[in-house]
């Protein structure tokens, strides 16, 4: 990270942060993308197995990776305020963190997976898949928090194509391992769905490996000497982490969860039509990468800015990078409006769950519209270490606002599985909303 002084120079550097960050992103949601796609074609019940168990996991995934982003924003701050020595000190104690909150993961899902799937009414083999998906996918869980922790501190520095550069040398890696499980070769036997968590577990400590031997011996992460004299786990470093990351991880949860909620909600519905919603939300997910990548990207050079008290300068940062968002967003409702029915049969080849998908994507048009609008601003948020009033923003918008009213539409007009999708939008847009007049007022502080 280094101090700009014009817009031109703000713009060329957030475009720097911002293009392997989305690359990342893209790339590492493309790995349950890929899950998802050729379990597809290893038959309906698998899709529908593979993705009911990634709408399990991506809530818990996507909560404990906002509990582990607050590093980023800790070390900008550090790094803008030119106390670099403190550095290595804060990333030991984040990767304990992770270890410990990898094996809280492990612990609290084997007890409650067997519950949580019983809820839902689904045909024994898609849970059968759904459930092995997940215990297979399990042992991969603490690496990737670890690979997590050392991404954040790598992209706090600003180095962002380094994490680009190890998703995608594991894009290749997994699907050459999904091949392998899912459809069975060189004597491995085809394992469908169950095969993909398999296969994904793998790439996720070849990725955490990845990392650290780059961490131990490139410039400039080697000058940090992160493995060197380490320290024993310190409690007050947690609690500064788990200040900003825990209201950051709960507001993703609230964010991401309701996508779980509304899967549980729809499974009264065919396995046709849960295939479909699913393989709708998968895509419409891969297009919130974006959004999301923004707000990662602007969450860096923020927090350098406000380190340094450099307020207005962040303020343009935000401009910037919301901006840019919504245009982009624009951009996208337009191509998938047009090309709904081909990227729906990237999923399935079964012409009814091609028409199903094609109609659940019209409504991820408007969903990723009020996206852009939010994600951003949660990322500038971070920025200025602002995250419980997030937090309280996220739990009114999407539980007491959209997932209601998706019930009441689903349930009580014609809409019916459509309902859940409008709700979504309707919370999605309410969240967007209420964050900007935060960052309005946050502006206004400052």
């Amino acid at each position: 990270m280094y101090e700009t002084t014009t817009l031109q120079g703000k713009i060329k550097l957030f475009i720097k942060i911002l293009i392997p960050i989305l690359i990342t992103q893209v790339g590492i949601y493309l790995i349950s993308f890929f899950d998802t796609v050729m379990s597809g074609r290893a038959g309906a019940t698998d899709l529908a197995g593979v993705a009911i168990g990634s709408s399990l996991w991506v809530p818990v995934l996507t909560a404990i990776n906002g509990v582990l982003l607050a590093i980023t924003p800790i070390i900008a701050h550090l790094t803008g305020a030119k106390e670099n020595k403190l550095v290595p000190k804060k990333v030991q104690q984040a990767i304990y963190l992770s270890i410990v909150l990898g094996f809280l993961v492990i612990l609290l899902g084997g007890m409650a997976l067997e519950p949580v799937l019983n809820l839902m009414a689904l045909e024994p083999e898609v849970q059968h898949i759904a459930k092995y998906y997940l215990i297979t996918l399990g042992a991969g869980i603490i690496p990737l928090f670890i690979f997590n922790t050392l991404r954040n501190f790598m992209d706090a520095l600003g180095q962002t194509r380094v994490s680009m550069f190890i998703i995608l040398l594991s894009l290749p890696v997994n699907i050459l391992f999904n091949y392998l499980f899912i459809f069975g070769k060189f004597g491995i036997p085809a394992l469908g769905g169950i095969g993909a968590g398999i296969a994904t577990a793998i790439t996720y400590w070849i990725i955490c490996l990845v990392s650290i031997l780059i961490i131990a011996f490139m410039q400039p992460f080697r000058g940090y000497q992160l493995f060197s004299n380490w320290l024993l786990p310190n409690g007050r470093a947690w609690r500064e982490q788990l200040k900003i990351g825990m209201p950051i991880g709960i507001a993703m949860f609230f964010e991401t969860s309701i996508f779980s909620a509304v899967t549980i909600l729809m499974s009264v519905y065919s396995t046709n039509t849960i295939a479909a919603h699913q393989a709708a939300m998968n895509f419409a997910s891969l297009l919130y990468m974006i959004p999301l990548s923004v707000g990662m990207a602007l969450t860096i050079p923020i927090g350098y800015e406000v380190g340094a008290k450099r307020y207005q300068e962040a303020k343009k940062y935000a401009y910037i990078g919301i901006s840019g968002s919504i245009f982009i967003a624009i951009f996208n409702g337009v191509i998938l409006f047009v090309f709904r029915e081909p990227v729906a049969s990237l999923y399935n080849s079964d012409p009814t769950v091609i028409e199903l998908t094609a109609s659940f994507i019209v409504f991820a048009v408007f969903y990723q519209l009020a996206d852009a609008f939010g994600a951003p601003i949660q990322g500038a948020l971070r920025g200025y270490k602002d995250v419980n009033m997030t937090l309280v923003i996220s739990l009114v918008s999407y539980w007491l606002i959209g997932l209601p009213s998706g019930f009441l539409l689903a349930n009580y007009t014609s809409l019916e599985a459509y309902g859940y999708w409008v709700g979504i939008i309707i919370g999605l847009s309410c969240g967007a909303i209420a964050l900007l007049w935060r960052l309005f007022h946050l502006q206004r502080k400052y």
